[in-house]
Formats: structure tokens, sequence, C-alpha cells
């Protein structure tokens, strides 16, 4: 007896709608003016060499721009609220808020307890200048030495994990502060199977993706090993065409710019913590002095 073949629906609604006003309707135009203004002054920028990683600290009302300036190069990046390692990415609520695949005017929100939006996307150039759906990828997550052991054999201290740890080890974190990443310029998705696919990153030099930040942040990326992913295996390079994969490894850029036009701030503050202040359920004993 065959069993019956069950079919979803062809245009399914989303388990999250904004609602009007809601901390999910965003202020369009406030991050429109954000984007376009030429009231920046550039205060900080550094180049991420292959395969390795950077940390830096973002302060609140900043804009932060991740570039390809050599070309295709897929980052792993990691952000926390820059004095608690704790309140971090929590990439599987985002998903959920927001999309696998994060877009302008999306935000990236923390974790339990916190539940805020740690920043809003403002700028895309890649899907600025071509028509793309699964670039900026939270579906998977980074690449690691363990895996790769698991998988190859092989031990490789410069994954994306490995470059998150080194990068952040100035600042106080520890291994177990790197967490599921967003993969900015790469471009993913699942098969009719639903196991998890990526493709050769699509960005030219000089393209960004860029962000405002509503709280102060640490932030992190790693210049994935696998470059551009035209040649992405385990170990160290595609098999059936030999190419190693470092040829296919280039630089990131990080550029953090101060908003200089204090108008284009006015009304906007930093969101709060989520307003739950229950128990989830638990009570708890209260001492009573004994009456004589």
């Amino acid at each position: 007896m065959s069993k019956p073949v069950y079919k979803p629906k062809e245009n399914p609604t989303p388990a999250y709608l904004p609602t009007k006003g809601s901390i999910l309707d965003v202020n369009k135009e406030f991050y429109d003016a954000i984007a376009n203004t030429k009231a920046r002054e550039l205060v900080h920028r550094e180049i991420c060499p292959i395969r390795s990683g950077r940390a830096w600290k973002v302060p609140a009302g900043s804009i932060v721009r991740i570039t390809t300036p050599e070309g295709p190069q897929v980052c792993d990046f990691n952000v926390w609220s820059a004095d608690n390692f704790r309140e971090r990415l929590w990439a599987a609520r985002t998903r959920q808020l927001q999309g696998a695949h994060v877009r302008k005017y999306d935000r990236l929100w923390s974790n339990l307890p916190y539940l805020r939006p740690l920043l809003t996307v403002t700028g895309d150039s890649i899907r600025d200048r071509m028509e793309i759906d699964q670039i900026h990828d939270l579906l998977g997550t980074r690449c690691d030495p363990y895996v790769d052991t698991l998988l190859s054999g092989e031990d490789n201290d410069f994954h994306c994990h490995s470059n998150l740890y080194r990068a952040i080890i100035p600042y106080g974190g520890t291994e177990f502060d790197v967490h599921d990443v967003l993969n900015i310029f790469q471009v993913t998705g699942l098969d009719h199977k639903g196991r998890y696919y990526m493709e050769t990153c699509p960005a030219i030099p000089g393209d960004y993706f860029e962000f405002f930040a509503e709280v102060d942040l640490l932030c992190a990326i790693s210049a994935c090993p696998g470059g551009d992913l035209s040649a992405w295996d385990w170990g160290e390079g595609d098999e059936d065409t030999k190419v190693d994969m470092v040829d296919c490894c280039r630089p990131l850029g990080i550029e953090v710019y101060k908003i200089t036009d204090d108008s284009l701030l006015e009304g906007w503050e930093q969101p709060k913590n989520a307003g739950y202040k229950g128990c989830h359920g638990l009570k708890f004993p209260v001492f009573e002095k004994e009456l004589k």
C-alpha cells in the first residue's frame, strides 16, 4: 500500500510577518538617509588578509562597510554586544524574523534573553547591480577544523572558526564565543532533497555590504579559506580540477564611518532588550521571618 504524499502549499504564509508599527516594520526613509548621506567620516579602515581574521569595535550609530577590494571572496561574520560576549547574533531567530538570506533593511537579532536588533543592513552593492536572491547566507555556518578532520583526515588551522577565534582573543573572547555566522557575499541554497549547497561568489572589486550599528558592537570577520568557493573541497582543493583553493582567495576590506550630521539620528534610539519579565512559570521560595 502506497503512502499518501504530503503536498505543501504553493505560496505558504511566512510565520513572522511585520505588522504596522512593530519592531519588524523598519523606517525605510531613516535607513535610506543613513545609506545615502555624504555626512560620514572614515574613522577606521583595515584589510583582512587572505585566510585570516580581524575583530574591531563599533560605536552605536556608526556605519560599517565590508568590501571586496580585489574581487570575489566570501566573508564569515560574527557580532556581539561590545561589552557582553553573551549577547551575540542568533542566526536561527534571524532566519525566522528576516529570511535565510539577508538584504537591505533586514536586521541581525541577538540571542535570548536579549532579543534585540544588533544592526540593520543599509547597503548591498551586489543586489544593486544584479538580480540575485540567495546571497548573504544564514543557512549554513562557518567552516571549522573539526569537521575538516572528520571528513578529510587533515588538520588545518585556518578555517573560519579558528580565524574568528584568534581575532577575538585580544578582546577577551574564547573559542566558545564564536557562533553561527552570517556568510556575507556567499551564494547558497537547498536542493530538492533539502541539502545545503554553495555557489561561486559573484562579487567584483569594490563590492560592499553595509550596515548601521544599532548598539555598541564587537564585530569579527574571517576571509574564508575557500576564497570565492569556485574550487571548494575539504582539504586543500577540488580533486577533479586539481585547483588549489588558495588561488581563489582574496582579502577583505573593513571601513567604519562616523555620521557627522547629528540631525540624521534625531529620533533614533538604541533598541532595548525584549521586555519579558516572567520567570518561565517557575516559583521561587520567599524567606519569611518566623513570627513568635
